[in-house]
């Protein structure tokens, strides 16, 4: 015990030396976290020199992405990633990894599978950037099940608006979806067939503008049926 105790206090000491004393550190209770392995929450997690935010960003972590764990300051975990950093994060963010971390970092989880109607309306989105002189758009997985999410809540709730009464705008549902974007971008439609939805969209000197922005390079397109419009269409854009 005494030489796991010494263990930590070297450790915690090498991570924090650069920004505080021993004597200042010594007086910071550390205890034994409740688990040695660890399995990130959050779709990014920081991973600090020190227990608070106040110390600077050496690494990130993804989520589910499993780390070791060597004690608890406060309500920070001092933690060793598959990248061999030794750094601070939350513990509000880490939970007991669900199986040894060696899998777990291993895993490669499977992209999103887009349904034919959203490849169908993804080439004819890029097909019109193309023709622009403009890169294609990539999909982005987290941003795609949004999407999907908004769509299916404005025909369960028969609205159409870019605003959602279950989730709010499209920025809040990116944001509570730990989305980062530099601009982002909504544009809906309710037609029966895909072509005519991205001509209607084209149409738009609005809707044009967010396919023709040259600052986002990924997006999410859901295409739901809908029993007054035939099909409701949703397409987020990020730049990043």
């Amino acid at each position: 015990m005494k030489k796991r105790i010494l263990f930590i206090l070297i450790l915690a000491i090498f991570i924090l030396g650069e920004l505080m004393s021993i004597n200042t550190f010594a007086m910071r209770q550390s205890e034994e976290a409740e688990f040695a392995e660890g399995q990130v929450t959050v779709v990014k997690l920081n991973v600090r020199k020190g227990p608070g935010k106040k110390y600077e960003v050496i690494g990130s972590l993804s989520e589910n992405e499993g780390v070791k764990i060597y004690a608890k300051l406060d309500d920070w975990y001092i933690i060793q990633t598959k990248d061999d950093i030794i750094g601070c994060v939350s513990s509000e963010y880490i939970k007991q990894a669900e199986g040894s971390i060696d899998t777990i970092n291993d895993y490669k989880p499977e992209p999103v599978q887009l349904t034919e109607d959203e490849k169908n309306v993804l080439e004819l989105i890029n097909n019109q950037r193309i023709d622009n002189g403009l890169e294609a758009l990539e999909i982005n997985d987290e941003l795609q099940n949004v999407v999907r999410i908004k769509a299916k809540d404005m025909v369960d709730n028969e609205y159409f608006a870019h605003e959602s009464p279950t989730y709010g705008s499209p920025f809040d549902m990116m944001k509570n979806n730990q989305i980062n974007y530099r601009v982002a971008g909504e544009n809906i439609a309710g037609n029966s067939d895909n072509q005519k939805a991205v001509e209607a969209w084209m149409n738009s000197e609005s809707h044009k503008n967010n396919i023709l922005n040259n600052s986002y390079n990924y997006t999410g397109i859901a295409v739901v049926q809908s029993p007054k419009y035939g099909k409701i269409f949703v397409q987020m854009f990020i730049g990043k």
